[in-house]
This record gives C-alpha cells, structure tokens and sequence, in this order.
C-alpha cells in the first residue's frame, strides 16, 4: 500500500466509523440508508466518483482505490446502494466505451444524484451471460433477480441477449420487487420488464466487467473477515472462563491462528488482483476471499460463543453477509473452475 492509498483508508475509515457504527447500520437494515451521509461520500470524500473520469466529474483512480474503499466498507458493513452503483454500474458504463453513456450519467453518479445498479441474473440464479432470456424488440422484455439495490435504483443497466441497455426508474412496463434477502444489509430485488423503453449501452457483450466486480467484491469480503477476527480477538482478551481469559486457551488460539492465516491469504490475493487486473488474478479472490470471510464468520461465532447467537450482537449479520456474498457473483467453485480453464488444465 503507498501512502496515498493508506491516506486514502484512514479518512474512509474515519468517515465510517463517524457515519456507520453498528447502531446505524441496524437502522438502515430496517428502514432507508442514510441518504445525508451518501451525499457527505460524493461531497467532502468524492467516493461515488473515484473510478469516473475526471472530465466526468470524478477522480479517475483505478481497482486499486476502489479495493480500499471497499475493504473498509465490508469491514463496517456498511448499507448504501454504493456497491451497486459504482461497482455494478459506473463500471459498466466505464466498460461500455460509450461516450454518450458516460457522458450522460456518469457526471450523476460522480456528485450523488443518481444509483444505479448491474441487472443480469435470471431465474436460474446464473451469474452469466449465457442463456439469457431478456430480449430487446423495440422494448425490454424479461425478468430479473437478485438486482443488488434494484428496487430503489435511479439507473438499471439490464443485460438482454443482444447486448446491455439502461432504463431509468420510472420507465412504463417497469416493475420492481424488494426480494426476502438472507443478508439485511444488502437488498436484492426482482425486476421485471414488460415492452420498457431503454437505450442500448456499448455494443454486444464480450466487454461486461466480471473481472473488476469480482475483484471489488473480493476486497469487501477481506474487510468483513479481518472485522471477524478483530471482534473475536477482542472478546478473547476480555471473556473469562475458568479464571482466564479465554484466549489463553489452546484451541482459541488455534482458531484464531488460522483465522489470521486466511484473512492474510486472503488480502494478498485481494490486492494483487487489483493491481493485476486479469482473469486469472480475479478468478483466485473470488475464490479464496469468498470461503476465507465464510470461514470467519462462524469461527467468530465460535468464539464468542452465546452470546455470538443473539440478534444483539453483529456476528450474525456478517456471516449472513459473507453467505450471500459467497454465491452471489458466482460461487467459489466456478471461479476455481474459471481458472482451471484459464490455465489450461480443464475444460
């Protein structure tokens, strides 16, 4: 990390500690985010425009910000639409190559005023864009799920079979369904799409960033396993068992060892896949930094035993999220299977 990234961290990480403590996230779980502190992100930090091009209103920085963004905000789990509307969205009209596009929504994007969202999973659940039944005759036909934020989204970039088109909320023929998430903190939605007026975005599909999301969501899950560990090595220190804290116990610290092991593994592999940005790089996080934040999280669980069960404390929002993360941009498996053709091993 260079000192401008770690400077980068530390005032993400003040803005979040300030801004989304685990009493706030609770409120936006059960309710709307924090529409305020959303603006403070683009105004005073310009997150939502640390990918856009500076001509766009953005900073135009790389995967390798966006990562330490992220990191942080899985760390505090944080609930805003900023996942799905810089990662899923301005990265694809990043990717599209469309001027018109970008010029026309990504200035939007940049100060706040607009969300946006990828929408391309379909019945079968298929992170791919094999198989899809969406089409476009004059209008959008199809329906989409687990749309991350598609529900309150101002922007649905939708993935038909012919190629990407954006909808605006609003759009006649446009229905929109918050989806029972196992993850509160994240919410997924159904999306459906009856003859809706859209404009196509780039052309064909060749050029969708699957690369960069995986990469961006391996970051996430490498903050919300190193939150797993730092909460479990705390309540180790503190909980007394037997006269002794339990952390002086062998097998806690057996379990926190190889907890450490994996969020270290799983941080190396996270930042080199940002600062490769290949294929082969993105399908290794998306692989290891899945199962490494699964693991975790129930070994938080674990350790703190009880009260580790309890809808008070915050262990069980991050194994929900690091279970929803693990299967919602492909499993962990199919990246292992990716890479094994990227290596030329299998088929």
């Amino acid at each position: 990390m260079s000192d401008e990234l770690e400077e980068l961290r530390s005032s993400v990480r003040r803005f979040l500690t300030d801004k989304s403590p685990s009493s706030a996230v609770r409120v936006a779980m059960d309710g709307d985010y924090d529409r305020s502190a959303w603006q403070q992100m683009a105004s005073q930090l310009g997150l939502q425009g640390l990918i856009v091009q500076e001509e766009h209103g953005g900073l135009g920085y790389g995967l390798a910000e966006l990562s330490v963004v992220l990191e942080e905000m899985g760390a505090a789990l944080q609930v805003s639409p900023y996942f799905a509307t810089v990662v899923l969205g301005a990265q694809t009209l990043l990717a599209s190559g469309d001027a018109s596009a970008q010029a026309r929504w990504l200035p939007r994007i940049a100060d706040g005023s607009l969300t946006a969202t990828l929408a391309l999973v379909e019945d079968e659940g298929t992170w791919s864009a094999e198989g899809l039944r969406t089409t476009y005759d004059g209008g959008l036909t199809g329906t989409k799920m687990f749309v991350v934020d598609g529900a309150t989204a101002d922007l649905l970039l939708v993935v038909a079979r012919d190629g990407v088109y954006a909808v605006e909320a609003g759009a006649e023929g446009l229905t929109r369904t918050d989806l029972a998430a196992l993850d509160p903190t994240r919410r997924l939605a159904r999306v459906e799409l009856d003859g809706v007026a859209a404009v196509q975005v780039g052309s064909g599909l060749d050029w969708l960033p699957f690369d960069a999301i995986t990469t961006a969501l391996a970051a996430e899950q490498v903050g919300g396993a190193q939150r797993c560990l730092d909460m479990s090595v705390a309540y180790a220190k503190v909980r007394v068992q037997f006269g002794r804290p339990i952390g002086s116990f062998q097998a806690i610290k057996h379990k926190l060892a190889d907890v450490l092991l994996r969020v270290e593994s799983a941080r190396s592999a996270a930042y080199h896949a940002a600062a490769q940005g290949d294929a082969a790089s993105a399908a290794v996080a998306g692989a290891y930094c899945a199962d490494a934040f699964v693991h975790a999280a129930k070994e938080s669980i674990q350790v703190h035993g009880g009260i580790g069960f309890t809808w008070e404390h915050d262990a069980h929002l991050y194994l929900k999220r690091a279970k929803s993360s693990q299967l919602l941009f492909g499993t962990p498996a199919q990246h292992r299977q990716r890479l094994s053709e990227l290596a030329g091993i299998a088929s």
